[in-house]
């Protein structure tokens, strides 16, 4: 399967991908996230169920608040 993530072609081996997969393969473990599919956004009770596609253009974007 090949994907854009963040800007970068990236492949994987996987048929199927859902959210949650991709956070845990490509190690993304800071609590504070936004995913969006296709400029769709995915609410995080979503992300065990929706599946990436083939060609998909995700956006993986940390939230950092500060002053």
């Amino acid at each position: 399967m090949k994907i854009t993530l963040n800007n970068r072609n990236e492949n994987f081996d996987n048929k199927t991908l859902t959210v949650s997969q991709l956070l845990e393969i490509k190690n993304f473990t800071f609590k504070m996230i936004v995913v969006k599919i296709n400029d769709k956004l995915v609410k995080k009770e979503f992300y065990e169920t929706t599946f990436i596609n083939n060609n998909d253009n995700v956006n993986v974007i940390h939230l950092i608040s500060g002053g």
